[in-house]
């Protein structure tokens, strides 16, 4: 090596060190807080910031699949309308734009899209009954009102019903029917629990009951209308299950 050459490496080693513990090390811009620690005081996001970041995209894609499962309950539920209640996955999939892979994604099988659609029903009756409950002046206007709601759903789309109800995934529907509408029952006649749940069990399968014979009899000759069903159905049940309790309730 020439003198030269030899100064100018003793001349770079020298620097190297004067600079070692005074120089910062380089670094890149940091933007997920993980290639270089953040210095006490920083704004940026550090490493532990990152399950926030993380937890977001984890929400935003709930909600993304919660709004999805919606689309399809509905999809589902105009499919069936409009095919029957004995229509295939392949089918509902396809009226929903979609694949079978898709929907099984979301339901796992044809029991668990039943239950679904039910679920839907159930919310929008029980909104219903509700309505009808805040709206009636008397108990006996009240158990109308219900009656009314049930058979007006089964006539708008028995297809809907029939899809809910046929199966075993129907008996999570007619659950929740009883319990929605045991508990008005119960405020408005000062029922007992036992009395409450026992008396709404038995009227909605006695409406259950008598709105399936209607439907498979109502274009017969001297059929009464949904109107004239309702009229009945109520009068059945107030006389009978809620004058026996009223007659055993203690006067005041």
């Amino acid at each position: 090596m020439c003198g030269g050459g030899l100064r100018h490496w003793v001349l770079l080693a020298s620097l190297r060190r004067d600079c070692v513990g005074l120089c910062p090390a380089p670094t890149v811009p940091d933007t997920v807080g993980l290639v270089s620690p953040v210095a006490e005081g920083s704004t940026a996001r550090s490493s532990e910031t990152l399950p926030a970041a993380t937890d977001g995209r984890s929400t935003r894609w709930d909600d993304h699949r919660a709004a999805r499962r919606v689309e399809l309950v509905h999809a589902a539920r105009r499919a069936v309308h409009k095919v029957g209640p004995e229509i295939s996955m392949d089918e509902i999939a396809a009226r929903a734009k979609t694949s079978k892979s898709i929907v099984y994604r979301y339901f796992v099988d044809k029991p668990g899209l039943q239950l679904a659609v039910g679920e839907a029903v159930v919310a929008q009756m029980r909104d219903a009954l509700r309505e009808a409950a805040r709206t009636a002046t008397t108990p006996r206007e009240a158990l109308r009102s219900m009656v009314s709601v049930y058979l007006e759903m089964i006539e708008h789309s028995p297809n809907v019903y029939y899809f809910v109800t046929r199966t075993a995934p129907g008996l999570p529907f007619l659950d929740s029917m009883t319990e929605i509408v045991s508990v008005p029952f119960a405020q408005e006649m000062q029922a007992d629990a036992t009395d409450a749940a026992a008396w709404g069990s038995g009227a909605v399968g006695f409406v259950r009951g008598s709105g399936e014979w209607w439907l498979e009899h109502r274009d017969t000759p001297g059929a009464p209308s949904r109107e004239e069903l309702t009229d009945r159905v109520t009068a059945w049940l107030w006389g009978g299950p809620v004058g026996v309790l009223a007659k055993d309730r203690p006067s005041p």
